[in-house]
């Protein structure tokens, strides 16, 4: 159902969140790298945010329970095991070969305009609707209740609005209040805010819907059943990508302040950590991840960020998924 006031609220959370990383530690966030980094190479640059991240669900849980997503039926067989473990391995070779998702590519990275990014987007993007509307004609697209169109306005109720607003609110004065003025230049801060930024890019997932896998593939619906269609996460563009360009555009980050005097520090870090691939390191590999990504995309409705709290949240399809993540990060 298409839900304005959450989708909104939400991505404004999603760009506290990575915007607030730039801001503050001067650095990018792209969840399928942290993710893997988390594994693979932990360290207090990708620990905080992924324990942040996780961490989200718990004040939702509490506060707003309405808000959880409700998942498909988590795999009872051999079968729906392995179909769950493919996705995942597609979800993991892709990301980490097109070199980012949604988070890095099309949030920070169509933020930052980025043409490699651009590419990776429209890519994925494409390759997602094809997939969500070619596979059993469409039939993946889950309907909304009988007789109502996705598109019909849902609005929350007055507990979930404070609850959102609040969220809201509080990293709003976080980010450009509290951090800013209390906290300093070191390793530590750079940590807490890492937890922050997380904690805040979750709730936004949460809120805005990009969490509900059904509600992103009712995104894809409007070719084969304009019924099924759910605008909501237009919204994204508009409150996620938006202010998060005009940060960029204020800013100008660059790689480092020491050679670009004219750029300030990020507030908790030395210097910049911005990726440094251009439009001439595109490769085939790179191509390639971004289809595959976009099929997993289309066939799940579920990218890195997401996929992480839904197997928090639902462990037997989480268990199946990331090890095909994981799996995929390998090749």
């Amino acid at each position: 159902m298409f839900t304005p006031i959450h989708t909104s609220l939400g991505a404004w959370l999603l760009y506290q969140g990575s915007s607030g990383l730039l801001m503050h530690n001067g650095a990018v966030f792209g969840i399928s790298s942290l993710i893997s980094g988390a594994v693979f190479n932990p360290s207090r640059d990708n620990i905080p945010i992924i324990a942040g991240l996780v961490s989200s669900i718990l004040p939702v849980y509490l506060l707003a329970p309405n808000l959880l997503p409700e998942y498909p039926i988590a795999p009872n067989s051999w079968t729906t095991a392995a179909t769950t473990f493919g996705v995942g391995l597609l979800l993991g070779w892709g990301t980490k070969n097109g070199r980012g998702c949604t988070s890095g590519h099309m949030l920070c990275g169509l933020s930052r305009l980025s043409p490699r990014s651009l590419i990776a987007t429209a890519t994925f993007f494409t390759t997602a609707l094809l997939t969500a509307n070619m596979v059993g004609g469409g039939s993946n697209i889950p309907p909304c209740p009988p007789s109502t169109p996705c598109y019909t306005v849902i609005t929350p109720s007055t507990p979930d609005l404070v609850f959102m607003s609040s969220a809201v609110l509080l990293s709003t004065i976080t980010n450009f209040f509290f951090v800013p003025k209390f906290l300093s230049r070191s390793k530590h801060s750079r940590t807490t805010f890492s937890y922050i930024a997380g904690l805040e890019f979750g709730l936004g997932l949460l809120i805005s819907g990009m969490a509900d896998s059904a509600k992103v593939l009712r995104f894809f619906a409007l070719p084969t059943d304009p019924s099924r269609f759910d605008p909501s996460l237009a919204l994204v563009i508009l409150f996620g990508i938006g202010p998060s360009l005009v940060t960029y555009l204020s800013m100008r980050p660059g790689q480092s302040a020491e050679k670009d005097k004219t750029t300030p520090k990020p507030t908790l870090a030395e210097k910049w950590r911005l990726p440094t691939a251009t439009v001439g390191d595109i490769d085939w590999r790179f191509l390639a991840g971004a289809v595959a990504f976009g099929v997993a995309w289309g066939l799940r409705g579920v990218c890195p960020g997401p996929a992480l709290l839904r197997a928090v949240i639902q462990p037997t399809w989480g268990l199946a998924t990331m090890s095909g993540y994981l799996v995929g990060n390998l090749g």
